[in-house]
C-alpha cells in the first residue's frame, strides 16, 4: 500500500480529518458558551461555596443544608439558557413514547397538557414522601447537633437517613420532569440536522478524493436509519430493559444488509470509521484530568493496572489454549472486552488492520453482553450487599459501555454513579495507550520480516491518528477547566460545551457508525469465524477473568490500602 506524503496526509486521510472536523466542532462549541454565563453565575456559586464551608466546619458529615446549598449550584448551568434550549431542541433525537411511535416525533398542544395532567399525582405523591424524608433528616440532625456531633452512632443514623431523603429528592425530581410536557414538532428539526451533518461531513469527503456528492445522497438514508434506532432505543419497554440505540442501528443494519442489500447509491455514506472517529475525538473532551484525580489512586489503579492485565491474559488465552486462528480478531475482541467497549475496539482494528467483519462481530458481542450485564450486575450487587463505592468501582471496570455504566450506578445510587462513571472515564483514557501499543507491537511481533528492521514510519503509518486528535481534546479541555476551576468548568464546559452541544453530536455520530456496520456486514462472511465458537469462548472467558479481577482489586484498593480516600467519597 502506498504511503501519502509526508504534508499530504493531513488534507487526505480519514484520520486527519476527523481531528479536523472533531475540533471545528469544539471550537464552535467554545465560542457559543463560553462569553454567555448565565446571569449572576459567580455570585451564586460564592453564595453556595460559603455555606457548604461553613456547613463542613460544623458537622462531620454533609448536612441537609450542605446538600441545598449544593444543589443551588449545580443549577446553575449555561446549557439551561434560552439559546441553549434552542440548540437542545435542533439536536435532540426522537422523544420517549410507549405504543404510538408518531409520540416520538410529534406532540401536540393538547396531548402535552393531558401528559402533564397524568403525571402530576405521581409528583404530589412523590412530593409528599420527600418532605416526610426530608423531615425525618431534619430531626436526626437536630439530635446529632445536641450530642455536638460527638455520638457516633447518631452521626451514622443522620448520614443514612439524610440519603434516604437524597433518594425521595431524587425520585422527585425526575417526576417533575414528567409534569412540565411541552409541544414538540421533532421532524423539521431532524431534516435540517441530516442537510447540515450531510453537507459538513461531505467537505472531508471531498478532500479524501471520495465522491461528495453521492456521499451526501447516501447520508440521508443512513441518517434515517439512525433516526429509527434512536426511535426504538426512546421505546419505554426497551428503555427499561436498557436496550439502546447502538444494538438498533447495527440490528436495522443487518436487516436490510442481509435480506433486500444495501442500495448501492448508498453506499458511499457507509463509513464506519469515519463516523466513529470523530465521535472519538469528541469524546475525547469529556475525559478530564481534574474528574480523573478527584477518585484517586484506588480508581487510577483499578482502570489502569487490571485493564492491560486483562487485555494481555485474553489475547494470550486466546493464542495458546483457545487456538483463535486470527490474530487481529483475537486482539479487537480482547481490547473490546477489556478497555471500553465499541471505541477500544475501533482503534485497536484500525492499530492492527483487523477485518471490517472482525470488527463487527466483537462490537456485536459486546452490546450483547453489555446489556446483559447493566441490568444484572446491579441486582447481583444488591443482594450481595455490597457498597456502593465497591459496586460502583466493579460496574465501571467491567461494563463496556460508558453510558451503560451510568445507567447502573444510577440504579444502585448517587455514589455508585460517581464512582462508576469516574473510572470508566479513566478507563477511557487507555484507548489512545492501547491503539499505540498495539500498533507497535504488530509492526515488531506479529508482522516483523525476518532480517528487516522495523521502522519508526510503519509504526506511525499504523497508529490512529485520530487518537491524537482524542488526547489532544482531553488535554485541551482539561487545561480549560483547570483555569476556569470546577464550579466555572462545571456551568460552561460541562453543561455548556459538552452537553449543550458535542456530547449530542457525538451519539450521533456513534448512532450513524453502528448503522454503517450493520450496512456493510453480510453474514455469510461472519459465519466461519464462529466455527467452534471460539470468538463466544474467548468473550466469555475475558469477561469472567474481568469481573473477578476488578472486584478483587477494588475492594484491596477501596477498603484494605485507601480506607480513607473510601470514606470521603
Amino acid at each position: 500500500m502506498k504511503k501519502p506524503g509526508k504534508w499530504s496526509a493531513l488534507w487526505r486521510e480519514e484520520d486527519w480529518w476527523a481531528i479536523w472536523l472533531g475540533f471545528v466542532i469544539l471550537i464552535v462549541g467554545m465560542l457559543i458558551f463560553f462569553p454567555r454565563a448565565p446571569q449572576g453565575m459567580k455570585e451564586k456559586i460564592a453564595k453556595a461555596n460559603t455555606i457548604m464551608q461553613s456547613e463542613a466546619e460544623r458537622a462531620p458529615f454533609k448536612t441537609l443544608k450542605w446538600y441545598k446549598a449544593n444543589d443551588d449550584k449545580k443549577k446553575v448551568k449555561a446549557n439551561s439558557q434560552n439559546f441553549a434550549k434552542s440548540i437542545k431542541s435542533f439536536l435532540n433525537k426522537p422523544h420517549r413514547w410507549k405504543s404510538n411511535p408518531i409520540d416520538s416525533f410529534y406532540m401536540s398542544a393538547d396531548e402535552a397538557k393531558a401528559e402533564t395532567e397524568k403525571n402530576v399525582e405521581k409528583y404530589n405523591t412523590l412530593a409528599i414522601k420527600e418532605h416526610e424524608a426530608g423531615g425525618l433528616a431534619m430531626l436526626a440532625e437536630v439530635s446529632a447537633a445536641k450530642a455536638d456531633y460527638q455520638n457516633e452512632e447518631l452521626n451514622e443514623e443522620t448520614k443514612r437517613v439524610i440519603a434516604d431523603w437524597r433518594k425521595a429528592l431524587s425520585k422527585k425530581n425526575s417526576a417533575r420532569k414528567k409534569t412540565q410536557a411541552k409541544p414538540y414538532n421533532q421532524i423539521p428539526p431532524l431534516i435540517g440536522l441530516c442537510i447540515i451533518l450531510a453537507l459538513f461531513l461531505s467537505i472531508g469527503m471531498k478532500f479524501m478524493g471520495r465522491p461528495s456528492t453521492k456521499f451526501i445522497i447516501g447520508f440521508f438514508f443512513v441518517f434515517s436509519i439512525a433516526i429509527l434506532a434512536y426511535m426504538a432505543e426512546q421505546q419505554s419497554t426497551m428503555k427499561e430493559l436498557g436496550i439502546g440505540y447502538a444494538a438498533w442501528a447495527i440490528l436495522f443494519g443487518l436487516i436490510i444488509s442481509n435480506t433486500v442489500g444495501t442500495p448501492k447509491w448508498a453506499i458511499s455514506a457507509v463509513q464506519v470509521e469515519y463516523f466513529i472517529k470523530i465521535g472519538l475525538v469528541l469524546l475525547g473532551a469529556e475525559i478530564l484530568f481534574s474528574k480523573i484525580v478527584s477518585i484517586g489512586i484506588p480508581g487510577i489503579f483499578v482502570a489502569w493496572v487490571v485493564t492491560p492485565i486483562v487485555l494481555i491474559t485474553t489475547y494470550v488465552v486466546g493464542q495458546k489454549i483457545i487456538k483463535m486462528p486470527s490474530k487481529t480478531l483475537n486482539i479487537t475482541i480482547s481490547a473490546d472486552m477489556s478497555v471500553c467497549g465499541v471505541s477500544a475496539a475501533i482503534a485497536t482494528a484500525a492499530a492492527c488492520r483487523a477485518k471490517k467483519e472482525e470488527l463487527t462481530l466483537a462490537v456485536g458481542m459486546s452490546l450483547v453482553f453489555t446489556s446483559i450485564m447493566m441490568i444484572v450486575m446491579p441486582i447481583v450487587i444488591k443482594a450481595l450487599g455490597i457498597s456502593q463505592v465497591l459496586g460502583g468501582a466493579w460496574m465501571g471496570g467491567t461494563i463496556d459501555s460508558t453510558g451503560a455504566v451510568a445507567a447502573a450506578g444510577a440504579f444502585l445510587g448517587e455514589k455508585a454513579l460517581y464512582v462508576a462513571a469516574t473510572i470508566k472515564m479513566i478507563q477511557n483514557v487507555l484507548i489512545g495507550v492501547i491503539a499505540f501499543f498495539v500498533a507497535l507491537y504488530w509492526c515488531v511481533k506479529v508482522e516483523a520480516v525476518p532480517g528487516q528492521r522495523v521502522s519508526l514510519w510503519e509504526i506511525w503509518y499504523r497508529f490512529p491518528k485520530f487518537v491524537i486528535g482524542f488526547i489532544g481534546a482531553s488535554i485541551v479541555f482539561s487545561i480549560i477547566y483547570a483555569l476556569m476551576g470546577s464550579d466555572v468548568g462545571y456551568v460552561l464546559v460541562d453543561h455548556g460545551v459538552i452537553r449543550g452541544l458535542t456530547k449530542t453530536l457525538r451519539g450521533w455520530f456513534f448512532c450513524l457508525a453502528f448503522v454503517s456496520i450493520g450496512l456493510a456486514t453480510d453474514f455469510r462472511q461472519l459465519k466461519h469465524m464462529f466455527k467452534g465458537g471460539k470468538p463466544l469462548i474467548l468473550y466469555v472467558f475475558g469477561q469472567s477473568f474481568n469481573l473477578c479481577l476488578t472486584l478483587f482489586i477494588a475492594y484491596i484498593m477501596f477498603y484494605v490500602i485507601f480506607p480513607g480516600i473510601t470514606a470521603k467519597i
